[in-house]
């Protein structure tokens, strides 16, 4: 099955020879272990011995080459009362563009894709409260016109994924 993301960024499936050892140990460090300081890049330069300049550098780096697409903390959402769910959604081809501009341009989206499948749009949503996750969901489908499969998770079986870079 092929995939296609569709929230602003290209899936990389990099190869491993694309980072050098230096770039490796700077994304061992941000992946888990973000430093929680007003300046963060200066901690992992220390970490790592590399002055803060070259590690935001290497960072920028990274992400214009969409190895890195986002920086930002992971929360447990339903510990703060948020709910999520995965949504789906048949899609025509001649209205592809203006379905996912209309996921898109809500916040509580997280991650859209489009899929080789009936159910060609994948995404996430997440929201303060149940009521507010349907109303949007009833909102993108009255804008729309096309009907979007509400799939809550009913058990948690991924935690933390951690990518190895040697």
């Amino acid at each position: 099955m092929t995939e296609q993301e569709l929230d602003g960024g290209t899936l990389d499936a990099s190869p491993e020879g694309m980072l050098d050892s230096v770039d490796r140990r700077i994304l061992g460090v941000i992946q888990s272990r973000f430093p929680l300081e007003s300046r963060p890049y200066a901690v992992i330069g220390e970490e790592l011995g590399l002055a803060e300049e070259e590690v935001l550098e290497r960072v920028r780096a990274l992400k214009k080459r969409k190895i890195i697409r986002r920086l930002g903390a992971n929360f447990q959402s339903a510990k703060l009362g948020f709910r999520s769910s995965l949504c789906a959604a048949k899609v025509p081809d001649a209205a592809l563009e203006a379905f996912i501009a209309e996921v898109n341009r809500h916040p509580g989206v997280t991650h859209n894709y489009l899929r080789d499948h009936a159910y060609n749009v994948w995404f996430t949503l997440i929201a303060p409260s149940w009521e507010a996750l349907c109303d949007t969901l009833e909102g993108i489908s009255r804008s729309t016109g096309i009907a979007v499969l509400n799939l809550p998770a009913t058990r948690l079986y991924k935690i933390k994924v951690d990518f190895s870079f040697g």
